[in-house]
């Protein structure tokens, strides 16, 4: 599939929490998009269109969360039910689809992905469970399997990185797949590694380009026994865990 720009029109907009926002808009143009991949949104008054991943996409809607931060997040919060929105898509490299038992483990605004990545395994037949992590009760973003949060107010207390070894465990996946902060991701592609078990990763990096110019979000990935620089917009976002070079 080949990127192109988009008009999609806003059918809902969704406060969940303080910061977090659901954005669901259709678009004619759009036909398909695959887990993994991500649209960049063209933001009013700003140059940089705006990143982010793909939640569901189901009879040409697109899902979007996102994290209220800044200038671009602060404009499409105030979209209407109605308005237009100007995106390109689609961006990037997917998940693997296929019936691999898989553990999805997410933390933060990063368990956007992993919602339409699920769907779309189930859809094959595979057999997954859906685990994460947040900050606090008010953090949680959906429903899952399991789910951690930091303060103990919601699922298990601590981070979902104490119960990796549980969770493989009592799972026993012959896949993990993941998007997560850096410091996550680097844990997890290590537990996977050490059991040795295949994990995916979708990397969180600002883009600013979208197409592999600009180089900011260059990462370090050793590829063929040779340390190489790949970028995240381009080359990913996913990567395999062990692939990277924390």
């Amino acid at each position: 599939m080949q990127k192109k720009n988009h008009t999609g029109k806003i059918g809902a907009i969704t406060q969940i929490n303080k910061q977090v926002y659901s954005i669901e808009f259709s678009s004619p143009t759009l036909k398909s998009i695959n887990p993994g991949q991500y649209i960049s949104i063209l933001c009013e008054g700003l140059t940089l269109r705006r990143p982010f991943s793909v939640a569901d996409f189901d009879n040409g809607v697109l899902k979007v969360l996102f994290k209220q931060k800044g200038k671009g997040t602060e404009y499409i919060s105030g979209l209407k039910v109605g308005d237009s929105i100007e995106f390109s898509a689609p961006l990037g490299n997917t998940f693997t689809i296929d019936d691999k038992k898989t553990l999805l483990i997410g933390a933060g605004i990063g368990v956007a992905p992993l919602f339409y990545l699920n769907k779309k395994l189930k859809e094959e037949g595979a057999e997954t469970f859906l685990a994460a992590g947040f900050l606090s009760k008010e953090d949680v973003l959906g429903d899952f399997d399991f789910v951690s949060t930091d303060d103990g107010t919601f699922g298990e207390k601590g981070s979902i990185c104490d119960y990796l070894e549980t969770l493989i465990k009592d799972f026993v996946p012959d896949r993990i797949v993941s998007c997560a902060p850096s410091a996550v991701l680097r844990i997890i592609s290590s537990v996977a590694k050490s059991h040795k078990i295949d994990c995916e990763i979708a990397m969180e990096k600002v883009m600013a380009c979208g197409i592999g110019i600009c180089r900011g979000c260059v990462i370090e990935v050793r590829r063929d026994g040779k340390v190489q620089n790949a970028t995240v917009c381009k080359d990913g976002p996913v990567f395999k865990g062990e692939e990277v070079v924390w």
